[in-house]
């Protein structure tokens, strides 16, 4: 090394480029002028070397502590909600322990949160300093990801959002109000699949297909009505708002289209939870809960149906015949490929729980059917499709099959455990939602847009309800009476749905506007309407004290299965008939096929497949078929018709179902003796109104009589 090499190496190293005994040799052989020279340079650049090295530490020092700050933040946030959720418990005990109805524990969980939001907007001081605006005006778009170089150090910067440029001084600077806003996809992947499962999963069939036609058409063809009339109604808004100079940005009529079809999603858990409590009229608690389940999943796919529309040319929100016909192709394909999905998942979960011994360890069945039920949710999601129609579908699926193969552990334990799940995910997004009402950093308040998006949907929901009751009535022999409409136009409200769609995405002008006005009508409808819904009861004269798994007596004609039973007249409807037909032949099929294939309970395969399929019959029906006393039946989940008179042959063997009233037993003369037996199925002669008509089976398989008058 010659004498110059030290200074070449930098400052900060010359002192330790060299192992002590070659320092101490060169230290002997350097004259003494350039030895003082030398070690004048060592120590400058030893003292520059440690200057360099306690500006690091202190670096890594403040970003520890920063670290640590921030989770320290995380904690608080968190604890924040449940302490929230906590308090909301206590409360909603109060209330059931003094019969307090006038408020839901939805509305209270809201409170919560407005108070929360309030202390934390007004009562934590701004951190200033540490946000800087940059100018990058050589990119003509928005980056996902920055990496920016600060003193030869690289830090990353994600996309949170745009903001317009008059807010830009006043952005929030409270770190506690950012960590209490969460991510959109926390509510869509975390909170939303739990609450949608547990409808499906808790579906009281028995009451949900007797009013199957008229559920279908509340929930599909009134979503779809609701938000073209509230789209139209609000575009007409936007061009009032543009004339007096209250719009600052662009509204497109799609943008309208879209806040109608989140707006229709309507939630009516208070109105329900009410019903319950009370044992309300069960026809018109189904036709609330039905339309509120499968409004749910229609509202959401139309609203990406919208999304979807995407004309030819340069002007993309003009009217294109080809755009909306694929946009109308896209929501039948959604849809229907989601509703695939679910379906699929909940077999599949039924085979495996079938053909394996998880019935021994229910702890292992429980967590395979919690993991399968939302996994569902995940992959309909990554698969482009919706993850709520999925989940909704796959919750009835294994309602139907893959609870007659739990343990008596697992079925009071998913039912629990979802139940829970249920409660505490809802009550949450309520309690976000009073907190995001001072927290939320872009709200765009814009009072005749409020004004009108409430008259909208007022008008919705009447161009909704009332029409359609009229038409429904012309076919059902118990019709939807005036004040079962008025209920129902009355429970129209906006909940954790509507929320959720309209918070996913709040990137634009017009998008912030739509959250806003969400937020204050799903506020407004739980505490007036969840209110006022005891009072409504007793003034529409709707009967209360019904018990909601009591069979309705042999005669009464109050409840139907499709829109179209009834007696039929000499000229009657076509439509009537193959309604009847196609829900009977799927009901034996179902009956026939699918239970003894995928569950424990039916009747053996071997009576119901062709002789030629007999190794296949004895390798898919479960041993239990043959050696159970008693067939597993679904408690409360598998009643979809009451039980009517049912002849049952097995091979020379006759059973006689009692067609009697709360009657479920039937009995069985076998060649080695006699035994009792339970009804597994139950009939449809007396709901489908096939009167005196004969149902009889041979070797178990139902066969309906079907003739013209069917």
């Amino acid at each position: 090394m010659e004498p110059g090499d030290a200074a070449r190496l930098g400052p900060g190293r010359a002192a330790r480029a060299l192992p002590p005994r070659l320092l101490l040799l060169l230290l002997l052989l350097l004259p003494p002028p350039l030895l003082g020279r030398g070690l004048r340079a060592a120590a400058a650049a030893s003292s520059s070397g440690a200057a360099a090295e306690d500006s690091s530490a202190m670096e890594e020092l403040a970003t520890e502590k920063e670290a640590e700050e921030s989770h320290r933040q995380d904690s608080v946030s968190l604890l924040t909600f449940i302490l929230l959720l906590t308090l909301t418990i206590l409360t909603i005990w109060l209330f059931k322990h003094r019969r307090v109805r006038f408020l839901h524990e939805t509305g209270l969980a809201m409170i919560y949160g407005l108070i929360v939001g309030v202390i934390l907007r007004y009562g934590t001081p701004a951190t200033s300093g540490r946000d800087k605006s940059l100018s990058c005006t050589q990119e003509d778009r928005a980056f996902s990801t920055l990496l920016v170089n600060v003193s030869g150090k690289f830090f990353e910067y994600t996309l949170k959002g745009e903001i317009s440029p008059g807010k830009v001084h006043s952005v929030e600077q409270s770190d506690m109000l950012r960590k209490v806003t969460f991510d959109p996809e926390v509510f869509f992947n975390i909170l939303l699949p739990p609450i949608i499962f547990h409808a499906g999963y808790s579906l009281k069939k028995r009451h949900f297909f007797r009013n199957l036609g008229s559920i279908l058409a509340y929930a599909f063809l009134g979503t779809a009505v609701s938000c073209f009339i509230i789209g139209n109604l609000m575009y007409g808004v936007v061009k009032l708002m543009k004339i007096v100079g209250q719009l600052s940005d662009k509204f497109y009529y799609t943008d309208c289209l879209f806040f109608g079809a989140i707006i229709s999603a309507t939630d009516p858990v208070t109105v329900l939870a009410i019903f319950n409590e009370l044992h309300a009229d069960v026809d018109l608690y189904a036709l609330l809960f039905g339309e509120s389940v499968l409004n749910d999943a229609v509202a959401i796919v139309l609203s990406s149906s919208i999304v979807a529309y995407q004309p030819a040319g340069l002007n993309t929100h003009a009217f294109d015949a080809a755009a909306f016909f694929k946009s109308v192709g896209i929501f039948l394909g959604i849809f229907s490929g989601s509703f695939t999905m679910g379906a699929v998942t909940g077999v599949v979960t039924a085979l495996v729980t079938k053909f394996t011994k998880l019935h021994c360890f229910p702890l292992l069945e429980t967590a395979l059917f919690f993991l399968m039920s939302w996994s569902t949710f995940l992959l309909a999601e990554a698969c482009g499709f919706t993850g709520v129609v999925a989940v909704l579908f796959c919750g009835i699926t294994q309602a139907h099959y893959t609870y007659n193969n739990l343990s008596v552990e697992s079925r009071s334990r998913t039912k629990q455990l979802f139940e829970v799940l249920h409660f505490l995910a809802e009550n949450f997004i309520f309690s976000y939602m009073g907190l995001a009402l001072f927290t939320f950093q872009k709200h765009v308040f814009s009072p005749v847009f409020i004004i009108g998006a409430f008259v909208a949907i007022f008008l919705g929901r009447a161009a909704h309800i009332y029409p359609l009751s009229f038409f429904l009535n012309l076919g059902r022999r118990h019709k939807i009476g005036w004040n079962f409409q008025h209920m129902m136009m009355f429970a129209g409200l906006r909940g954790a749905m509507a929320f959720a769609l309209a918070i996913r995405d709040t990137a634009s002008y017009a998008r912030q506007m739509m959250f806003t006005t969400t937020l204050l009508i799903v506020v407004f409808t739980v505490w007036i309407i969840g209110g006022g819904t005891t009072p409504m009861l007793s003034w529409l004269n709707i009967r209360v004290g019904v018990d909601p798994d009591q069979d309705p007596p042999p005669n009464n004609d109050s409840f139907q299965v499709l829109q179209g039973d009834g007696p039929d007249s000499a000229g009657g409807n076509r439509t009537k008939q193959e309604s009847a037909w196609l829900f009977r032949l799927w009901y034996s099929f179902d009956h026939n096929y699918l239970k003894p294939i995928l569950t424990h309970s039916g009747p053996p395969l071997t009576t119901t497949l062709p002789a030629w399929c007999g190794l296949l019959a004895r390798c898919l029906t479960s041993p239990q078929v043959y050696d159970n006393q008693e067939p597993l039946r679904e408690e409360d989940s598998d009643f979809i018709l009451t039980e009517g008179d049912l002849t049952l042959t097995y091979g020379d063997s006759t059973v006689t179902a009692n067609g009697s009233s709360g009657s479920h037993t039937a009995s069985t003369s076998l060649e080695g003796g006699r035994r009792t037996k339970s009804s597994s199925e139950e009939a449809l002669e007396r709901d489908l109104g096939m009167g005196g008509q004969k149902v009889s089976s041979r070797g178990t398989r139902l066969v309906f009589p079907l003739d013209d008058n069917a």
